[in-house]
């Protein structure tokens, strides 16, 4: 992976009245898999026996924190109640789980090697297995992902779903990297693959099928591989860029509206904030007309940034169409663009629909889905919820 590029940012700037075009493949891509995402999480929560959440429990004090999907393709679908080394789970999941969260929210216990004599062993020496709620976890979510994709098949027909698959296939199968099956939590700086975050292994050539992997698991290394490519020539993350500087302006925008504006939770909009008013490109000031809440807007160094970042994606996905071919992206969008709608991805909202007794019955709707998932070290929510 490179290292971040300011000369090729320097170059790739664009004119206002080049701003608004299609969507970006990265905001279709981002669309489905959050949606995909929230539909397992909502059924995930309705088949769970017992569990907690912030907004109430089901009855059971001993039961686990809830997580999302991603905590299911990097920790609990590699482990059992056998301990395998925590450098065993990150092989063999090929990115890193919240170890230090999974096990407070009760899904896995952490435990030094009887056999190693250090005082204090490495993390990737340390042994993991499933705990009893985290065995009950598994019963759960192990079926879920084709229990989804065929109500997706049922709501929106096969013939859209079989054609993502295939231009999905065709796109990662071409990635020089041992993608995992998930989008990586982000790290410092909101990076997926930046300069805070170590390489991805290179691939050996000795892939399984990829008929076999699933339509999260494509999209999510759709959605790698473009932020990859990103964020080796980018000054932000994908996710900083795409989810929170791309919707604010010069004018002043209330804090409290950029959830609604960009789809993502109150909580990642902090964490984007501060990333973003320490590199000089946002100002959080006290709102001007005497309202509630802080108010942010871009700098002049800012309003250069969004648009340089907006040029860098086209570029972006411009090359990567040259590599896989036009037929596969047209192809790609063509399908994507049949169910993810509008920029708000709004024919995905069927898919958002909560069961009553959920936790996301309790909270506002979204109005719009993320342009890039926010997966925060929070228990791995699309929306960093």
């Amino acid at each position: 992976m490179s290292a971040s590029r300011p000369d090729i940012i320097a170059t790739t700037g664009v004119q206002p009245e080049a701003a608004v075009e299609r969507l970006p493949l990265t905001a279709l891509l981002s669309q489905a898999l959050v949606a995909f995402t929230i539909e397992f999480d909502n059924e995930a929560e309705h088949r769970m026996p017992r569990h907690r959440v912030t907004r109430g429990d089901s009855g059971a004090r001993d039961g686990p924190w809830l997580v999302s999907m991603v905590m299911w393709f990097n920790c609990m679908r590699h482990v059992g109640e056998e301990p395998i080394t925590v450098g065993e789970l990150e092989r063999r999941a090929r990115t890193r789980t919240n170890l230090p969260g999974m096990r407070r929210w009760r899904y896995i216990d952490v435990e030094p090697d009887p056999d190693d004599a250090r005082a204090k062993p490495p993390s990737a020496a340390l042994r993991v297995r499933a705990a009893a709620n985290g065995r009950m976890a598994q019963k759960v979510w192990e079926p879920l992902v084709p229990v989804i994709e065929a109500r997706w098949g049922e709501r929106w027909g096969g013939g859209p779903i079989v054609s993502v698959r295939t231009a999905l296939r065709a796109l990662v199968s071409q990635s020089v990297f041992d993608l995992p099956d998930c989008l990586p939590i982000l790290g410092y700086g909101l990076w997926s693959a930046g300069p805070s975050r170590a390489s991805f292994a290179p691939a050996d050539g000795g892939a399984g099928d990829d008929s076999l992997l699933s339509l999260p698991t494509l999209l999510a290394r759709a959605l790698l591989m473009i932020a990859i490519d990103f964020e080796a020539m980018s000054e932000v993350s994908l996710a900083s860029f795409a989810d929170v500087l791309r919707v604010l302006d010069v004018q002043p925008i209330p804090i409290r509206d950029l959830p609604r504006r960009s789809g993502v939770s109150k909580e990642a909009i902090s964490m984007a904030m501060g990333v973003l008013a320490k590199r000089g490109l946002v100002v959080i000031d006290t709102n001007p007309t005497g309202g509630p809440g802080k108010v942010a807007r871009l700098t002049a160094r800012g309003l250069t940034s969004q648009r340089t970042h907006a040029g860098l994606l086209r570029i972006v996905e411009e090359e990567m169409e040259l590599r896989a071919g036009a037929g596969v992206i047209g192809a790609l969008r063509d399908s994507l663009s049949l169910f993810a709608g509008d920029s708000r991805g709004s024919g995905l909202f069927p898919a958002l629909e909560p069961n009553p007794e959920g936790w996301r019955a309790s909270i506002r709707k979204p109005e719009t889905l993320p342009h890039f998932p926010m997966v925060l070290h929070r228990g791995g929510y699309p929306d960093g919820s």
